[in-house]
């Protein structure tokens, strides 16, 4: 702008500057940032949605601009400058080419009053441990958060995503959130004050609802989900990858929590780390796939593991809607082949044990080519699954 004057030539090399970023596609952010480079100075725009893009004369991404306001018109960004002494002649029609490029932007986009808003891309920045902190706070703006409040990570595996997130969209009141598919997961950034363990009560508590067992075959098994902790926006990945953690250890069957929290996993995150091959190798495991190779064989185990959570005869066979001799007979057929009698207390550890890490070896199978963020390191080798007979 140092260079240009007032006369109608200038007026056209600034336009045609314009016009040239609309053509060569650029997104929200490169509009803005472009716009400062040309100003010299400061260069903000602000959207309905609360989202903020500002950028300072060198081109770096300023997170700390004050916007002068909301917009006056829906769908129609604010857009302003920041120039310290006096104004250039050309500033006005840099703002409204300014205004009429990142509109020309979210039309091509196909996106209303937000850029880039719900981008799968601009979350997985915001996860990833290895993007620079300034492309996270870029990606954190234009997802239309608040760097300065702490975020949780929920992690979501099911078949039936649209109604996975409205249940926990329903438990999750008042706070923003967005998620995104990644892999055969979904991740669920919220931002607000939120308790994970009472969230992973709450979650349990409605997807059981929704989802109740026991369950038909090739039925919807709805949603089993990992909760990460509480932390800084910029420590999502450490969040993330918690979630993660506490995946494995959720259900994916109807019985045991369908909904865990990091935090209360305590020693049992140990059992997340066994290599999936010396699981499938092990002796116990073996058997007890091949007693749930056969449709009468999968009742048994499936009835095994129910009581395994319910703790006693009657309770299983209440919650499983059977005769008590049913149960009874299920749970001696796989007594007898596995060697276990589960009136003894370490037997019964012993099944709850072996049940354990044969779902994560399941559920590894189930997401093995899932494509997951650099937030998860290479130790984690098997999946979500597992269920504890308590906590969450």
């Amino acid at each position: 702008m140092s260079e240009l004057g007032s006369d109608p030539a200038s007026m056209l090399r600034l336009i045609s500057y314009f016009d040239e970023l609309e053509e060569s596609a650029v997104n929200a952010d490169t509009v803005v940032r472009s716009a400062a480079l040309v100003a010299e100075c400061p260069v903000g725009a602000r959207w309905e949605s609360g989202t903020v893009i500002r950028y300072d004369a060198t081109g770096r991404l300023d997170p700390h601009g004050d916007s002068p306001g909301p917009p006056s018109l829906e769908d129609e960004p604010t857009v302003w400058l920041d120039r310290t002494g006096d104004e250039c002649s050309l500033d006005a029609v840099l703002l409204d080419r300014l205004r009429h490029s990142l509109r020309v932007v979210a039309t091509r986009a196909g996106i209303s009053g937000s850029p880039q808003l719900g981008d799968p891309a601009l979350l997985e920045v915001v996860l990833s441990g290895k993007e620079h902190r300034e492309d996270r706070a870029r990606a954190i703006r234009l997802l239309g958060l608040d760097e300065t409040r702490q975020i949780c990570v929920l992690v979501v595996s099911a078949h039936s995503p649209p109604e996975a997130l409205k249940i926990i969209v329903g438990e999750l009141p008042g706070l923003s959130v967005r998620s995104a598919a990644i892999g055969k997961t979904t991740a669920v950034l919220c931002q607000g004050a939120i308790d994970t363990r009472a969230l992973s009560d709450g979650l349990q508590s409605a997807i059981v609802d929704a989802f109740p067992a026991p369950m038909a075959v090739d039925s919807d098994r709805g949603p089993w989900v990992g909760i990460g902790s509480s932390v800084n926006i910029f420590a999502a990945s450490t969040s993330w990858h918690q979630a993660l953690q506490a995946l494995r250890f959720a259900s994916s069957t109807g019985y045991g929590r369908r909904a865990v929290a990091y935090d209360r996993l305590s020693s049992l995150e140990l059992l997340a780390d066994l290599p999936l091959d010396r699981v499938q190798r092990n002796p116990d495991v073996a058997r007890i796939n091949e007693i749930a190779a056969s449709p009468t064989g999968a009742l048994d185990v499936s009835t095994v593991e129910a009581f395994c959570v319910f703790g006693s005869l009657r309770r299983t066979a209440a919650e499983l809607h059977l005769h008590h001799s049913t149960v009874a007979a299920r749970l001696a057929h796989v007594e007898s082949t596995m060697g276990w009698d589960l009136d003894d207390p370490m037997d019964r550890f012993m099944a709850t044990l072996v049940l354990m890490v044969r779902r994560i070896a399941l559920s590894s199978a189930e997401l093995a080519d899932s494509s997951l963020p650099s937030a998860q390191p290479d130790s984690c080798r098997m999946t979500h699954g597992i269920r504890p007979t308590g906590g969450g």
